[in-house]
């Protein structure tokens, strides 16, 4: 695995920070394709207990979004104080995040909501063969997924309802912080299944920067090798309806065709809580998105990647 699944998750923030946020998350695809889940476990704003008086301004969040095939998501999140929140320190390994009945650990989680008379409960392995750190801009922010091509097991309950399987699901396990969210940002993740060899998974990521400008990157991993593109050109983002088409060029002369579609029924929109506590903005997210990808190398027949609902596209803040 290229990157130390040790290293890309371990916590940068301090307890001591008036204004961060800092967030390991879960997508995981359901294999039997009857849906995908979304798990987040939030930090935000420790030394100053979050933002008094928001409703999403708890500093210590754990949020479950189930998204079912063909049908609405829907989201349920839960806070909690510092009391009880337990994290290990800056720049440590191993790493884990803990609060009352919810933990995210280096290949684990688990978690327990009861929200507006929803039960939720899962608890989850997962392993992979890949990580990376799609960007650093140091106290500015980063985004690092330790886990790209992630196998999970276990089992998740909501109202009943068992989902369970060895394995449950595909997706990935990521890592994010700031000093603020970005004004503007598009990423996207795919897990491409390939039967009778390893899977393929795709990421991609463009946000705006200081003095106007533009941070751009996509990586794929395609039978054992990272491939970087840093040059990419839109051909359309539609970020009512969550398209996002695009080229990408690698030094070695590859390149890169990708189209991922994340209209309704599945796509779903929540507020994120600005750092400044200032308000909210609105960040659309499907992680049922469908996705293809042509892919060539010099010297070498294109190859085409293909996914009906194993891809997440997610846009947030306005143009």
């Amino acid at each position: 695995m290229l990157g130390s699944v040790n290293n890309l998750n371990q916590v940068y923030s301090q307890m001591s920070v008036r204004r961060r946020y800092e967030v390991w998350f879960i997508r995981l695809g359901l294999a039997d394709g009857s849906g995908a889940w979304w798990f987040r476990y939030l930090l935000m704003n420790p030394g100053r207990g979050g933002c008094a008086g928001e409703p999403l301004g708890m500093p210590v969040q754990v949020w479950a979004t189930w998204f079912p095939a063909n049908g609405e998501p829907r989201s349920f999140i839960q806070g909690s104080p510092l009391d009880g929140f337990h994290l290990s320190p800056k720049g440590r390994s191993p790493f884990h995040f803990a609060t009352a009945d919810n933990a995210i650990h280096e290949d684990s989680c688990r978690g327990h909501l009861t929200v507006d008379g929803h039960d939720i409960a899962w608890d989850l392995r997962y392993s992979s063969t890949f990580g990376i750190t799609l960007s650093d801009k140091g106290w500015i922010g980063f985004s690092r997924t330790p886990h790209s091509d992630a196998v999970f097991s276990g089992q998740i309950l909501l109202d009943g309802r068992k989902f369970e399987g060895q394995p449950l699901g595909f997706g990935l396990q990521g890592h994010n912080c700031g000093y603020r969210h970005r004004n503007l940002w598009t990423w996207a993740h795919a897990y491409f299944r390939r039967p009778g060899t390893g899977p393929s998974t795709f990421e991609a990521v463009v946000y705006d920067m200081p003095l106007g400008l533009v941070f751009r990157k996509a990586v794929l991993w395609h039978e054992g090798k990272q491939h970087v593109f840093r040059k990419l050109r839109e051909i359309q983002e539609d970020r009512t309806n969550l398209q996002w088409n695009f080229h990408g060029s690698a030094k070695d002369g590859s390149h890169l065709e990708v189209a991922i579609y994340g209209r309704e029924p599945s796509l779903h929109r929540l507020p994120y809580l600005k750092t400044d506590c200032s308000g909210t903005f609105d960040v659309a997210n499907n992680s049922m998105a469908r996705a293809t990808l042509r892919f060539e190398q010099p010297g070498r027949p294109p190859e085409r990647l293909e996914t009906a609902d194993g891809a997440v596209l997610e846009m947030g803040g306005q143009a």
